[in-house]
């Protein structure tokens, strides 16, 4: 047995290495990186950058690919490309680029829609490096205080307060300090977050290598000898917590980050890496959220490429064999065919399949197939507000808030999802908020003496789905009193913990899932894409699930390919790249790593004897 697996293993490392050292060259280097430019605060200029309306005019010629959405995994596919030599042109329904990584300013504040801080940033990390070589240098991440998150759960007299800081060390050992009954289980959970820190790599490997060879692995119990992190994909965060402590609070602090599913139903190995992703560091994007599209849209543009808005894709368009071969393009009464050899949608799988192919297309058996794979996600239910007071007169800092109303947290989600329409805006059990103002330092630039909040909290689609065929800001009275209702009893909760906040309230606006269908294109409102649950994350569905589709030409980028969050739609734009190109992306950004790393070691010593 360990015979043949090593024959196994030895034949993917010794295709992927003729792959790689036969392939197409990489598009990424050292050279490519620029000294940072100054922050470009002149919002005219960046609206040249992220507002470009499409016209036929603006077209580039002769055109090697079309990526239908301009959210991270659709940007990040696009630069590796454009870097690759391809011309490419990104098309945006919005009417600014970014997805979830674009912001909104009214009234004089500026609010993140869907970025709230990230991890992994540190020096000559692999996300670093990737952000570096798609946006060549210009984009700069602040560090936020170790002290990044605060976890409440109960209520009133009841409720309890934990925080979770950043640090090699110090995360496991201020956790210890919390729960000093629970360190063995604490040690095993960092213990289960090490090795899946370390092993992770294996599972988008499944949708690199050859799907026969890949469902050959898996079902032959091969990969299972080779290594348990599968095995661990699709376990339940509950069993794994239920057997390592019987403390709820403490089951709570492991499943804390939520995105819409239960932690019964939920992978121990995402919630594992959803709090690694944190250890080494919380970071915030300088200039905002925006600063993201911003400079990979230039990057796109500087190698012959193009990203336009208010261009919303009505179809994919197919030859006479079934062949994506371009797209059509919805521009007042009449639509723009826009031809392209490679179609690439960062639109989400239901989005693509139901959307943008004829009938008789998408309900094939093998386009059925790949969407039972999946199910539709949560809705998201936003709120911005913003206050007339500096973040230091609000008594308010960058540390993110999750409240929770006890700590059964697969009761709490069971309980609501399966309220009535009437019922649900007076039972949330659980919500996040933060203060992106409080983060980013140019805010006092750009918005002196003001403070913005974002308020997140998951919601079923169907208790807003009877306005879901009114016009946008025209749903009536009925609808803006019903999703207020949720509105005044998340901000209510939150000032609970600030009170400050509601007297210096001036603004605000609410986003409901029907706001989040219009302005992203997100299926249903959500916006982690598909449900994160552990069918998702089964590795036989995982190597089934790709970047390619039954349609030839036409493939799958962002959080559908491999995992939700901002990190999640960038490797899942870096792994579609890798299979339209016929080149894994990843040596190429390990070798960078390694470089970096060796760099950083001759100039210590250069220091040390100079």
């Amino acid at each position: 047995m360990w015979l043949l697996v090593f024959l196994v293993w030895s034949l993917v490392f010794t295709g992927g290495t003729y792959w790689y050292l036969f392939g197409t060259r990489s598009p990424f280097s050292l050279e490519s990186v620029r000294p940072k430019e100054p922050i470009e605060l002149d919002q005219r200029k960046r609206d040249k950058v992220l507002k470009k309306g499409f016209s036929r005019e603006r077209i580039p010629e002769n055109l090697d690919a079309i990526i239908i959405g301009s959210g991270l995994g659709g940007l990040s596919a696009a630069a590796c490309l454009a870097k690759q030599g391809k011309r490419v042109l990104v098309l945006e329904q919005h009417d600014q680029a970014g997805g979830c990584c674009h912001t909104f300013t009214e009234k004089g504040f500026e609010f993140d829609v869907g970025l709230h801080y990230l991890g992994q940033l540190h020096k000559n990390s692999l996300l670093q490096v990737a952000f570096d070589q798609i946006t060549e240098g210009q984009l700069e991440f602040v560090t936020l205080p170790q002290h990044f998150d605060t976890i409440h759960i109960g209520l009133g007299e009841e409720r309890r307060e934990y925080s979770l800081y950043t640090g090699k060390t110090a995360m496991e050992a201020h956790l210890k300090k919390q729960f000093p009954d629970d360190t063995e289980a604490v040690e095993k959970f960092f213990k289960l977050m090490k090795m899946c820190a370390r092993k992770t790599h294996l599972l988008p490997c499944l949708k690199l290598i050859p799907r026969w060879l890949a469902l050959f692995l898996l079902k032959s119990g091969i990969a299972d000898l080779y290594c348990n992190i599968f095995r661990l994909s699709g376990t339940s965060a509950t069993t794994w917590a239920d057997q390592v402590t019987s403390n709820k609070d403490l089951q709570v602090i492991f499943s804390y980050l939520f995105y819409g599913v239960p932690p019964r139903d939920s992978s121990i190995l995402i919630n594992a890496l959803l709090i690694h992703h944190y250890k080494r560091g919380a970071y915030y994007p300088r200039g905002g959220a925006s600063e993201i599209p911003y400079h990979i849209s230039n990057t796109i543009r500087k190698y012959g490429g193009e990203v336009l808005v208010r261009a919303p894709v009505t179809r994919v368009l197919l030859d006479k064999d079934g062949a994506a071969c371009g797209v059509a393009v919805r521009k007042g009464q009449e639509e723009v065919e826009v031809k392209a050899p490679i179609v690439i949608s960062n639109c989400g799988l239901f989005n693509t399949f139901k959307n943008f192919l004829p009938p008789e297309v998408h309900m094939k058996h093998d386009i059925q197939a790949r969407l039972d794979l999946v199910k539709p996600g949560r809705g998201c239910f936003l709120v911005f507000s913003g206050f007339d007071a500096t973040p230091e007169e609000l008594d308010i800092g960058s540390t993110n808030t999750w409240l929770f109303r006890n700590n059964d947290m697969d009761g709490l989600m069971d309980n609501y999802f399966s309220l009535s329409k009437e019922e649900a805006p007076d039972n949330i059990p659980m919500m996040y908020f933060t203060f992106p103002s409080a983060k980013d330092p140019t805010s006092k630039v750009k918005h002196p003496g003001k403070t913005c909040m974002t308020i997140l909290a998951m919601v079923n689609y169907e208790w807003f789905e009877e306005w879901k065929d009114t016009t946008v800001r025209k749903r009536g009275d009925d609808y803006t009193e019903y999703k207020m209702r949720f509105a005044n009893n998340l901000f209510n909760w939150a000032c609970e913990h600030f009170p400050k906040l509601k007297d210096k309230l001036v603004y605000q606006e609410v986003s409901t899932p029907l706001s989040n269908a219009h302005y992203l294109g997100a299926h249903r409102g959500a916006m982690y894409s598909s449900e994160q649950n552990l069918a998702r994350y089964d590795p036989i569905s995982m190597a089934k699930n790709r970047c390619d589709t039954p349609i030839k030409n036409l493939y799958i980028s962002g959080q559908d390919v491999f995992s939700c969050g901002i990190a999640g739609a960038l490797h899942g734009g870096l792994i579609c790249a890798s299979i339209v190109l016929g080149h894994i992306l990843y040596v190429d950004l390990l070798f960078i790593k390694k470089k970096l790393k060796r760099n950083s070691v001759v100039q210590a010593l250069q220091k040390m004897f100079c």
